[in-house]
């Protein structure tokens, strides 16, 4: 951030703004890194690009959901998600609909969620509706860690469910196409899940 400002590179500045924020977060200061992403927000607006701001608001997404503000980072993902419609920018578009199903879980089930938030049934039924829609846009876009995201996220919602065999046989397909990469944080949670699932 520092030599973007000395250099005059207001763009990376944002960019490296809005990480920062999302750091931040990750590390347990979640107020001051929710702030530090809308400033981020506001100078990459302001730069007039728009290419990364369904990212950037997926990074708000999450600070507000490790926040328990759940309904803030619902409507970062609706805005992301509406972005994205109207782009074709699309990368990133599995991941909002699969953060969008786990904030949704959350609300459903009073994680964070406001006491006049629709049942756990209703939110449930449209965070697995959030999770499949992932999956579909993950596999149409050959984006194989995006859909073990996904699966790891249904997979989880149906071992809550009582469906761990489906569960189990879903991640295990999606497991299984990777060859390498096992020590990074998403396999290792991928073979712990199909450990727990067992």
């Amino acid at each position: 951030m520092a030599i973007a400002t000395e250099q005059g590179f207001p763009l990376q500045y944002s960019q490296a703004a809005l990480l920062r924020g999302w750091a931040l977060a990750e590390s347990g200061r979640g107020e001051e890194g929710k702030a530090q992403i809308q400033q981020g927000l506001a100078a990459y607006r302001a730069t007039g690009a728009m290419g990364l701001r369904p990212y950037h608001l997926a990074l708000l997404a999450e600070a507000s959901a490790k926040g328990g503000q759940i309904a803030e980072g619902l409507e970062a993902l609706a805005e992301a998600l509406a972005t994205v419609a109207r782009s074709t920018a699309r990368w990133w578009e599995a991941e909002l609909y699969r953060l969008r199903g786990e904030l949704l879980v959350m609300r459903g089930t009073g994680k964070g969620g406001s006491r006049t938030a629709p049942t756990e049934t209703s939110m449930v039924a449209e965070a697995e509706a959030c999770f499949q829609q992932a999956l579909v846009v993950s596999r149409r876009q050959q984006a194989k860690s995006l859909e073990l995201r996904a699966t790891m996220s249904l997979s989880r919602l149906w071992q809550h469910q009582g469906k761990s065999h489906a569960a189990r046989q879903v991640l295990a397909e999606v497991y299984a196409w990777f060859t390498e990469g096992f020590d990074t944080p998403d396999l290792q949670e991928a073979k712990a899940l199909l450990e727990a699932l067992a």
